[in-house]
This record gives structure tokens, C-alpha cells and sequence, in this order.
């Protein structure tokens, strides 16, 4: 840290941060999560699977960056390659660059339904390209998505994201303002794992869909047997392409991300997060013949698909991507991440069974999540159904333990879990289950 950040910080408390914050950002914040004041923190510092205050109290996080943050903070493989490649450059614009060229040559080789891949920003961008990608390519308006699916921030994600209720299926409701109304009519609805909703409205607007957008793991919801294997028989019956929104999954349920997990290969993929080892980095991943409608050569074309932007290829997120993927392909790495998670779910759903709540530790491979229900869920109507306020209690008293999780979110873990932190878990969850009796 320089000697300036040591100065500002040493001088100012955490009350007063707050009190800059609050002067000069919406809701103090940094996006749209805001925290109860008596647990909120500000992050000076991150370590492993650790946070720190600025006040200087360390936090146990299973954020984990949103889940970019899959070798946890600060690991030294990743470190290292930014310093290298700060040394030679923080950003570049208008040409090549070689870090990008040599993780566009990794992602191609790793992705299973990469034939090539258009760089973007962030995930929400690389959501909305495959969007426009599918609509040039088909001539058609419609994206059919899943209820309480989240593909980012931009207006065409901004339907059906946070039902309070079950859809008029298949209309979309906007859930923010300043969504053009038109757009609704471009975007369709359809419970998760439900073939026979999807085969109905793909019936009646198969004509207008250019593509199904899917999250393989919708938040902590699993597919069902069958689920994604019949919606790749569905687009291809009904001449529909299949996007999976792997922003989250990539490289997090597999080194192939959940294609390679579930074995269904999509048209197109996007990405984000762990490709740019948590910098500001995403892409479009998919067949040749869609991925080249974004070529520049051909603009002025019907079918070409405008991609462009200032940190696309960024060489730090590309470095610090590239380092990150390496580890993740050193042998056993799935399943230490995996029976990591595996560990942690069966030591908080004893202690949840002790204290004799209805509720379960959901989750598989690298995600969970507090749930207050019997069974693992099957679509955004079952959480909704359960108790969500008991459970975003539990997660603020596990806030209050010393355990970073945002109340009702589903978590990550790391690949540096260790039992002694699932341990600390365990027991940080055994005072929070007394505190709400």
C-alpha cells in the first residue's frame, strides 16, 4: 500500500469512511447490496480466504469476489503475473496484445464449445453480446430466459431477475426502472427445470426466438436430470440457439466449466469473472460461423453483430486470468475445490439438524447457501415459498460471527479452504442458530 492509501487510512476511522460514502456514493455502496449498519464493514485488505476491516477485524469470506475469487485473495501466482505484466503495461487499445492472444488460444482450447472467442469487459457484457450475437445471426427478437435467472445488469437482463411472484408465463416483468417498455415484448419467461413450459412457448413463438439463455446452475438451483440435455433437444427441434450464461460456472463446476460438467455443449457461452482471475475481463465463446458475426470486416453487413470496447483484452485481467486457469489445471484441483464444499455443507447441516431447524446447507461443488426448506429447490418459486426472512437472519448473525457471506446470496468457496476454517464455520453457525431461538 502507498504511503498516501497508509496516510488516508490512518486517518480516517471506519465511521468516517462511512460518512465519505455515504456523502458521495448511492446508498454508501457499491452496488446493489446494502448491509444492516451494525454489521457492515469496509475491506482494507485481503488474504486467502480472509478479508480485513479497516477497523482491523479479519472476516472468514465466502463471497469470494462473486465467485472470481477462486484461488481466494492475494494468491501468489496471480500476484506475481500482474506485477510482470504491469511492468510492461496496464492497458492498450486499438491493436493486439499478447497476453490476450495467449488466454484467447487457453479459452479456445479449454471451452467445449469454443471454436473461437470475442473478448469482452465484464460478464453482463458478454451476456448481452451473446444476446445480440443470436439475434444477428437469426434475424429474430425474442430471448427466451428462466424466471429468477440473473444475466447481468444491462436492460434485456433486467426481466424476471427478482419475482416476487410466479410470472404470467411467458410474459416478462422489468424489475428496475428505466427499462424501455418495448423491450418487454422481446424477452420471454419460463420456470427453471420445467421442459414442458419451455416445448409450450418455444410451440408458439419458435419463429420469433433467436435463442434460449440458461444459467446451468440458476444461483443454488441444479438442473434436474435431463433438464439441459432436453433444452439442447428443444433449440435443436425448433431451429433456436442455446446460450449458457457461464459467468458463474466457468471454470468454477469444471475446467470446462459446466458444459464438460453436464456434457451438453451450447451454441455460445459467455463468461466472466475467473477468466480474468477477478480483473475486468469476460468473453463470448462459441461456434466459428456466430462468433465471426462480430468480425469488424464485416460491418455494413445485415448480420454483423457490433462488438467493441476500451478494456476489452485488458493485458492485466488477461495475465491474472492466464495465471489463474494454470492452477486450476494442476491435477486434482476439482476435487480438493469440491469435497472442500462437500465438507463445509455437512458440517453446517449437522449443526443445522442439532438445533432442529427446518432448513438445509444447499449446495454442490464449489456453491451453498443457508435455505430455510426440506429439499434442495427446484425453480425461484420454491425459495420464494420458503422462510427467505429466517434465512437472511441466520446469514446476518453469521455476519456478526466474523463470517462474510451477503445476507440471502448464495456463496463460494475457494480452492484454499481448509477443515480448520470449516471448523470456525461450523461453530460461528452453532451461535447464530442459538441467537434466533
Amino acid at each position: 500500500m502507498s504511503v498516501a492509501a497508509h496516510q488516508f487510512l490512518d486517518a480516517q476511522s471506519q465511521d468516517d469512511l462511512y460518512e465519505i460514502a455515504e456523502r458521495t456514493l448511492p446508498g454508501g455502496g457499491l452496488g446493489g447490496y446494502s448491509l444492516p449498519e451494525d454489521v457492515r464493514f469496509i475491506i482494507a485488505h485481503g488474504e486467502g480466504n480472509r478479508v480485513r476491516s479497516v477497523d482491523g477485524r479479519w472476516y472468514l469470506d465466502f463471497t469470494g469476489g462473486a465467485g472470481a475469487n477462486i484461488l481466494g485473495h492475494c494468491h501468489p501466482a496471480v500476484v506475481d503475473a500482474v506485477r510482470r505484466q504491469a511492468g510492461r503495461g496496464l492497458h492498450y487499445f486499438g491493436t493486439l496484445n499478447d497476453t490476450a492472444i495467449e488466454l484467447s488460444e487457453l479459452l479456445v482450447e479449454t471451452i467445449p464449445c469454443a471454436e473461437k472467442i470475442a473478448f469482452t469487459t465484464t460478464g453482463s457484457e458478454a451476456t448481452a453480446y451473446a444476446m445480440r450475437i443470436a439475434r444477428a445471426a437469426t434475424g429474430r427478437d425474442r430471448i427466451l430466459k428462466f424466471e429468477g435467472a440473473y444475466h447481468g445488469n444491462h436492460d434485456y437482463a433486467a426481466f424476471s431477475q427478482f419475482p416476487a411472484a410466479a410470472a404470467n408465463y411467458p410474459q416478462a416483468t422489468a424489475d428496475s426502472g428505466g427499462v424501455p417498455r418495448p423491450l418487454q415484448e422481446t424477452m420471454l419467461v419460463a420456470p427453471y427445470n420445467d421442459l414442458a413450459a419451455v416445448e409450450q412457448i418455444l410451440h408458439t413463438h419458435a419463429g420469433e426466438t433467436a435463442a434460449i439463455i440458461v444459467e446451468p446452475v440458476q444461483r443454488i438451483i441444479f438442473p434436474q436430470s435431463g433438464f439441459l440435455v432436453g433444452l439442447r433437444a428443444l433449440c435443436d427441434r425448433y431451429g433456436v440457439l442455446l446460450i449458457f450464461d457461464e459467468v458463474v460456472t466457468g471454470f468454477r463446476l469444471a475446467l470446462g466449466g459446466a458444459q464438460e460438467h453436464f456434457g451438453v455443449t451450447p451454441d455460445l457461452a459467455s463468461f466472466g469473472k475467473i477468466i480474468g482471475g477477478g480483473g475486468p475481463l469476460g468473453c463470448v465463446a462459441g461456434r466459428a460461423d456466430l462468433i465471426d458475426k462480430t468480425n469488424p470486416r464485416h460491418k455494413g453487413k445485415l448480420d454483423y453483430a457490433y462488438i467493441n470496447g476500451t478494456l476489452h483484452g485488458n493485458p492485466i485481467a488477461a495475465a491474472a486470468g492466464l495465471a489463474t486457469i494454470r492452477e486450476l489445471m494442476k491435477p486434482r484441483t476439482y476435487d480438493r475445490l469440491h469435497e472442500g464444499c462437500a465438507k463445509l455443507t455437512h458440517a453446517c447441516q449437522q449443526v443445522l439438524n442439532r438445533h432442529g431447524l427446518t432448513a438445509i446447507a444447499a449446495g454442490r461443488g464449489s456453491f451453498w447457501q443457508f435455505l430455510f426448506m426440506a429439499r434442495e429447490p427446484r425453480n425461484q418459486m420454491e425459495i420464494l415459498a420458503s422462510d427467505t426472512a429466517a434465512m437472511r437472519r441466520l446469514d446476518i448473525e453469521m455476519m456478526r460471527r466474523g463470517i462474510y457471506v451477503l445476507p440471502g446470496v448464495r456463496r463460494f468457496t475457494s480452492l484454499m479452504l481448509t477443515d480448520e476454517e470449516i471448523a470456525e464455520t461450523a461453530d460461528a453457525l452453532d451461535g447464530a442458530c442459538a441467537a434466533l431461538h
